[in-house]
Parts: structure tokens; C-alpha cells; sequence
């Protein structure tokens, strides 16, 4: 399989259309998935190029499921049966569970459908919950949170980026004082990425949150460590 980014640019196939700094993101964290038995779904099939290119990534025992609105899409060929289509919209939660249903829990979701707030928060918030740890939900072309044409805008605390900046006070929420209340979230989050136009979470067990002292300390490298408070 050759990389990413040359297989992008020396398609011959369906169409494929990513931003040229995509590929490095994908392969920094999808590559541990190369050669296991996985699920996974990207929303947005487009000319349908890309979900040969991950069928031909992942390959043999990966499942490359494609969500899309347009109901035309679901007449593309595909030699291999492990790449399917399902039309919906992705802001449906009963299309959602029914493509659950049928396929079970994506282990990597990607998000390249419509783009708008609507849909990439909903999407997020009724699959990325169901997720099993060790998964990876990314959302790409966030760039349209700032666009008003997509119910994006800078100030708009709706918008999936102003949730993004919530996510990291979530995720820190221990830290809070009380202030703010942990949850599944903060529980099952262990990482979140941020990328020109993409965002990555990365869902899995979270280690102990201790710093324990090990070797010779004096009081005041505690101080400077942040492990004690100054009187």
C-alpha cells in the first residue's frame, strides 16, 4: 500500500478529494489499525474514491462503511463487499442506530458529510458516546465553523470548534476544583487533537491521575512542581 498521500495523488479510480495536509493526520492515527478486523464509517461519500482508498489501507478484514444523503450514491460499484453504502442523514439518530445496528460501533468514525453545525454535533453526540475504547472519532473540514452559510461563525458557542474548547475544559475537569463536574467524557477521552480544519479524539482508558514523588525532594522543587501550595 503506498502511502496516503501518493495514493491520493496517483488515483485513477472514483474520485478523491482531500486537503493535501489530511494524510499525515489519518496515518498518524490510523496506521495501528492497518491489518485488523475493524469497522469503520466515513459520512461523505462524495465520488466514492475514499472509501476504496481506506478499504485498500486498512485492508482484507476492515468493513468500509460510507454514510451519505445522496440517495444516487448508493449505485456505486465496489468489487470488495466489505465496502457498503447507506444513505441517511446524519443528523438523524434513527439512521444513525439503524446503520449501528446493521454493522455495529464504528472503531473509527470520520466525518466528511455536510458540514454543518447541526449535523457534525449531532453525529458527535449520538455515536461518539457508544464508542468502544481504543476508537477514533474524527472530524474533518471544521473550517466551516466559521462560516455563516453552515450556521458557523467565530462567536457562536455552537458551533462544533467552540464545543471543541468546552471538550478540553471537560477533559481537565478533575483539575476544576469543583467548578466543573466530571464526565463519560472526561472518563473515556484520552486525548484530543487539533489540526488546521480537523479534530481528532482519541477514546480510551484514562491512567491514573497521581503524580507520585519518587527519589529526593526539598520543599521548594514541590513548589516550583506545582505539589505544594505556598503559605
Amino acid at each position: 500500500m503506498k502511502d496516503l498521500t501518493t495514493y491520493i495523488l496517483t488515483n485513477k479510480g472514483k474520485g478523491i478529494s482531500k486537503w493535501l495536509h489530511y494524510p499525515t493526520i489519518y496515518e498518524k492515527h490510523f496506521s495501528r489499525f492497518i491489518g485488523k478486523k475493524i469497522t469503520m464509517w466515513e459520512i461523505g461519500v462524495d465520488k466514492g474514491g475514499s472509501l476504496q482508498m481506506w478499504k485498500d489501507y486498512f485492508g482484507d478484514r476492515a468493513t468500509i462503511v460510507g454514510l451519505d444523503i445522496v440517495p444516487e450514491y448508493k449505485n456505486y460499484k465496489y468489487e470488495d463487499s466489505k465496502i457498503q453504502i447507506r444513505i441517511g442523514d446524519q443528523a438523524d439518530t434513527a439512521y444513525l442506530q439503524d446503520v449501528i445496528d446493521e454493522f455495529g460501533v464504528p472503531d473509527i468514525l470520520l466525518d466528511d458529510g455536510g458540514h454543518t453545525m447541526d449535523q457534525m454535533n449531532i453525529t458527535f453526540d449520538y455515536v461518539y458516546p457508544k464508542m468502544k475504547l481504543g476508537g477514533i472519532y474524527m472530524v474533518e473540514d471544521t473550517h466551516t465553523c466559521y462560516w455563516e452559510e453552515f450556521d458557523g461563525g467565530i462567536n457562536n458557542p455552537k458551533t462544533f470548534t467552540n464545543r471543541c474548547k468546552d471538550f478540553i475544559d471537560l477533559i481537565n475537569a478533575h483539575h476544576t476544583r469543583g467548578v466543573i463536574e466530571p464526565n463519560e467524557f472526561t472518563n473515556t477521552t484520552f486525548s484530543m487533537h487539533i489540526y488546521d480544519s480537523v479534530v481528532c479524539f482519541e477514546k480510551d482508558e484514562i491512567p491514573q491521575r497521581e503524580c507520585p514523588m519518587i527519589g529526593l525532594w526539598d520543599r521548594n522543587s514541590l513548589i516550583t512542581a506545582g505539589h505544594l501550595g505556598v503559605e
